[in-house]
């Protein structure tokens, strides 16, 4: 009988844990789903980012615009389910408001990364992540891709995403809006 309550006392536990795990909202403290940054800190720029065009750019260089870093890789299924989301909802809606958005092609070669972004028939630009590294400032290098981190023009993270989900991918469109748009007061 005492091992009966045990283990139905076990499983609530173990199913409130998951439970409290899939109701957390985005970017909510103890939320960190493979980040090691959170909403509020300051981006991590001591990288350069290469694009697969030979061009190279900075969070630095890139102070004073909204950015968007989308990580990412060719061989991802969700990531190729959010990227035309990414080009007609953010990058063709925002690019000429003073957003950047940059998809961060974890560890490929540039031959990979160039035909990975000509097969997802998108104009935002693609930089090559060789080892990880930069991905590796924002989150665990064991964990997965699929995820936005969004800086404002101060160079503060402000919203994080994980995987795709059209309830966040909305909330992070709005968050997306009032900063090109300086609305601070909605976030």
């Amino acid at each position: 009988m005492n091992i009966k309550h045990l283990l139905i006392a076990c499983l609530l536990l173990i199913t409130g844990t998951i439970a409290s795990a899939q109701t957390a909202s985005p970017g909510s403290p103890g939320d960190d789903r493979g980040y090691t940054v959170k909403v509020g800190d300051q981006a991590p720029s001591d990288f350069e980012l290469q694009l697969a065009d030979g061009t190279t750019t900075s969070l630095k260089a890139l102070r004073g615009k909204v950015v968007i870093l989308q990580f990412t890789a060719s061989w991802c299924s969700v990531c190729r389910q959010e990227m035309p989301h990414l080009e007609k909802d953010v990058w063709q809606a925002y690019k000429d408001k003073g957003l950047v958005l940059i998809g961060v092609d974890r560890d490929e070669p540039l031959e990979k990364v160039k035909h990975f972004h000509q097969e997802m028939n998108i104009s935002y630009p693609l930089a090559l992540d060789p080892g990880a590294d930069i991905f590796g400032r924002f989150a665990n290098k064991k964990s997965g891709v699929t995820r936005n981190v969004v800086i404002n023009k101060e160079g503060k993270i402000v919203y994080l995403t994980r995987l795709y989900d059209t309830q966040e991918f909305s909330s992070m469109l709005k968050a997306v809006d009032a900063l090109v748009n300086n609305k601070t007061a909605s976030l």
